[in-house]
């Protein structure tokens, strides 16, 4: 008689990996993918899988029959250096990947650490806007360690080097507003291999030559990890071609008549607005609620939730919320309730907005025509005139950039400078953003947009936000 706990079968549950040293990427996708029609033990199925079967295999059913799903289980680490952040912010525009990019909160740029595009590579204008932002940018550090060790003192048993290092933080955390999007970055990569082809084929057919470059370079470096499940990577003619098809709509029918290249004001705050929401998103969450372990369909269930009383309605939200704690992630009905917003915000929070890859966001290009953001810090620390220096380069170079080509003006605005995009999030995505975004430890530029959010979306369905328990 079997142990009690123990399966009354030979077939005996085992959890185990594949060894990454001794198998590519390539031949582990092929073993996972042949246990739907192989009835051998992974380890088993790998004995007999060889690189070149793996790349027969590959050719025949992921390129050839359109198996696409296997490529998803070769995975791939890439290290992607000295990139703008322009470019940067296309290549994690990708949903399914991870990113760990290179800080300019807790780093301090070298003087000189800007992309110089190709076809800016004659452009003087460019070049001295770049390198007067990084001037003025080294002295509003200076500027601002003179005045946090006048208003911050040491703590007590605080050493000198952690002390000048807590302040260094604050410093490079405010000043780097005024670095543009030119700024380089270094980026981790994490990817499978389905993504990282779409990734480069969205790479490939862009309208800039970095991003081109870039999307050469990572199809290369890709080839030696998984030579043939990113081979075909290409550029995408329909890429390509509706971006220049939505800028002719865009100016036919959504102009404001000739195109801003000024900043409309030298404080203007990020803005938000709550532009699509569902009126009855109290019912539809209690009715998915009770779908899942009933055993009516969707219609009769909709129909008894209808005909509830309001307060019956919340008893059912408040039964299924009010267990959650601050870190707890909510049971994916809340998935079927979505929120649009339209933001408003400078550059530097977009960036750390745009982490959030779940929900669908739609930014508009960089622009200076919104305004940009002073940082409160460099007001305190008597520094505005200096920021207003930096302004005033962009309000220079920015105009003349965009005359050439809207593309390449882009590199000069900074991450001052507010950026508008609109954001659709499922309830669920809401509870994640909003618990991680406000939290004391957010940065300050997104924490306040965020909660303004919150009240929006509370306001709209006071019901289904009760039981949000923020990290704050």
């Amino acid at each position: 008689m079997a142990d009690a706990g123990t399966p009354p079968s030979s077939y005996v549950r085992r959890v185990y990996p594949l060894d990454a040293h001794e198998l590519t990427e390539e031949q582990i996708a092929v073993v996972f993918a042949m246990t739907s029609r192989r009835p051998e033990p992974f380890k088993d199925i790998a004995a007999q899988v060889s690189q070149e079967k793996a790349a027969d295999f590959h050719e025949r059913w992921v390129l050839g029959y359109g198996h696409a799903s296997v490529a998803e289980h070769a995975v791939l680490h890439l290290a992607v250096e000295n990139v703008s952040r322009l470019a940067c912010d296309t290549l994690e525009d990708n949903r399914l990947a991870s990113y760990t990019e290179k800080s300019s909160r807790y780093q301090v740029m070298p003087p000189d650490y800007f992309y110089l595009p190709l076809e800016l590579a004659v452009s003087t204008l460019y070049q001295e806007t770049c390198r007067g932002l990084f001037g003025v940018y080294r002295r509003l550090i200076d500027g601002c360690m003179d005045h946090l060790r006048r208003t911050s003192p040491r703590r007590e048993g605080e050493r000198e080097p952690a002390y000048n290092l807590r302040l260094r933080r604050v410093a490079t955390d405010n000043c780097r507003a005024v670095l543009p999007a030119a700024t380089m970055t270094n980026v981790g990569v994490t990817a499978n291999a389905r993504v990282l082809e779409h990734a480069v084929s969205k790479l490939l057919s862009s309208g800039l030559v970095e991003e081109r470059e870039l999307g050469q370079e990572l199809l290369q470096e890709g080839q030696k990890i998984t030579p043939t499940l990113i081979k075909y990577a290409a550029r995408n003619p329909y890429l390509a071609e509706v971006a220049e098809v939505q800028r002719e709509l865009a100016h036919r029918y959504a102009s404001v008549g000739d195109e801003k290249t000024t900043s409309c004001s030298s404080s203007q705050e990020s803005s938000v607005k709550l532009v699509h929401w569902d009126p009855q998103a109290e019912a539809k969450l209690a009715a998915a609620l009770l779908f899942r372990y009933s055993a009516l369909d969707y219609g009769e269930i909709w129909r008894r939730v209808g005909d509830m009383r309001p307060e019956d309605r919340q008893a059912i939200l408040d039964r299924c919320l009010a267990g959650l704690g601050p870190h707890d992630a909510p049971v994916r009905e809340l998935e079927l309730v979505d929120y649009t917003f339209e933001f408003l915000l400078d550059y530097g929070a977009y960036r750390e907005f745009k982490r959030h890859r779940m929900q669908s966001y739609v930014p508009q290009p960089l622009t200076v025509a919104h305004g940009y953001r002073v940082p409160p810090l460099l007001v305190e620390a008597g520094l505005k005139a200096e920021f207003e220096e930096a302004m005033g380069l962009v309000e220079h170079g920015y105009p003349q950039l965009h005359q050439h080509s809207p593309l390449l003006a882009q590199y000069l605005v900074t991450h001052a400078h507010n950026r508008r995009v609109l954001s659709k999030l499922n309830l669920r995505e809401c509870y994640h953003l909003f618990k991680l975004r406000i939290s004391p430890q957010a940065h300050e530029t997104i924490r306040g947009p965020m909660r303004q959010a919150l009240d929006l979306a509370n306001q709209a369905n006071p019901g289904l936000f009760r039981h949000l328990r923020l990290r704050d």
